[in-house]
């Protein structure tokens, strides 16, 4: 990436040290594991607002996992021009899509019961958002290996 950088050169601002990849995950982590613990305050206190919160976030966590994936797979294809993954690359990736997957379906589990009459999403969606998490830090410290974080990048 020598030589002057162009204001306008996408792949240039994502293949960059810190791109946005990088900037992106940062979000729905976040937002996913707050969104988990206020529904598990929510369950043990039964407190409304706390199930509120978690809706909110795990909706957001949802939604901001799609320019994650989608930078992820670009930055692939960009950066290593779609060669085969092997190793810590592709573990990172298999478990990117699946706790992008399961971030989606601990969403649609809270969306479906805003929609039934009970309002209150079924109980086994929490050993499910129990392993999203686990699997989310997995895919995060993979990731931190990639970038150098946590080890030889």
């Amino acid at each position: 990436m020598g030589g002057t950088l162009h204001p306008f050169d996408i792949k240039a601002a994502l293949l960059a040290k810190h791109a946005q990849h990088v900037v992106l995950i940062h979000f729905p982590i976040a937002l996913f594991i707050a969104g988990v613990a206020f529904d598990f305050a929510a369950h043990w206190t039964k407190r409304q607002i706390l199930a509120a919160a978690a809706y909110c976030n795990l909706l957001a966590a949802a939604v901001t996992t799609i320019p994650v994936v989608i930078s992820g797979f670009l930055a692939w294809q960009w950066q290593l021009e779609g060669q085969r993954l092997k190793g810590i690359l592709l573990m990172h990736l298999i478990l990117g899509c699946a706790s992008g997957l399961l971030i989606w379906i601990v969403f649609f589990l809270h969306l479906r019961a805003r929609g039934s009459h009970a309002g209150v999403p079924p109980s086994y969606r929490l050993p499910i958002e129990a392993v999203t998490v686990a699997l989310v830090m997995l895919t995060g410290h993979l990731g931190g290996f990639l970038s150098g974080v946590n080890g030889p990048g």
